[in-house]
């Protein structure tokens, strides 16, 4: 049966690994024609590559190096990406960082800045650089990827990471309140802890038994697509999803307050 997705152009930032990729690879096996984006060039050849070994090759998958926090760059970016493939009809923003030194005791100004000009900056510069052609249109569709503590606020993250991610809820649910009559829709994605490479930016990193019992990143590719393959008449505006071993709720040793 074929897909509803068939033809349509993808945007992922964040795509050169983790919750990004498996999301480009799940599109692109959808029929969209995808393209990642991410600060590292180098990586996102690697993503590519790594792409290829699941099938995914050829004008089904392309990348464009981009720093989202870098709001000039985004809009040429855009511009460029949209001048060659066409209106972009689903954009997924999962770029985001956090630093090991995260809690208020020991953070700064600096870090923090850097935390909001990704995760929540970028997401709006996106958004922003693709809404016209989405009107124009008349679909779209935007997948922030938040967190689950965004949603249920949690100690781990420090203050930067979850603010920013309570942050992209709040974009998503403003984005449907203005977009839904142009027949636009936003979903926050709240995932709880998923087995990728941001973990090694903890002050803790998890067990390799820990990250075995999590969310692991083909779970949040299928995700991504399902939201994306829904009727355009369909807005998921919240996606909590999380492992059933929820440490979030159960604790663990990096979990202590210090």
């Amino acid at each position: 049966m074929p897909s509803t997705l068939d033809g349509q152009l993808a945007w992922i930032t964040g795509g050169g690994s983790g919750i990004g990729l498996a999301g480009a690879i799940e599109l692109a096996r959808a029929g969209c024609r995808v393209v990642i984006s991410g600060r590292d060039a180098a990586k996102l050849e690697e993503a590519l590559a790594n792409a290829g070994r699941h099938g995914v090759a050829g004008e089904a998958l392309s990348a464009m190096p981009l720093d989202v926090a870098d709001k000039a760059a985004v809009e040429r970016v855009a511009r460029e990406l949209q001048a060659r493939h066409g209106p972009v009809s689903i954009l997924v923003n999962s770029a985001g960082i956090n630093f090991p030194r995260r809690y208020w005791g020991e953070t700064d100004g600096e870090t923090f800045e850097k935390v909001v000009a990704v995760n929540l900056n970028g997401a709006t510069y996106c958004t922003l650089s693709v809404l016209q052609g989405m009107r124009a249109l008349g679909r779209g569709t935007v997948i922030n990827v938040a967190s689950f503590v965004g949603w249920h606020l949690s100690h781990l993250t420090g203050p930067a990471y979850t603010a920013t991610k309570a942050g992209m809820i709040a974009l998503s649910h403003s984005f449907n309140i203005e977009e839904g009559v142009n027949g636009l829709r936003a979903t926050a994605l709240c995932p709880g802890e998923v087995a990728t490479p941001i973990l090694k930016s903890r002050p803790v990193e998890p067990s390799a038994e820990d990250k075995a019992r999590m969310l692991q990143e083909e779970d949040l590719g299928r995700t991504i697509r399902f939201i994306a393959e829904l009727p355009p008449h369909v807005c998921i505006n919240e996606l909590v999803i999380s492992p059933v071993f929820n440490r979030l709720y159960l604790g663990g040793q990096e979990f202590a307050r210090r």
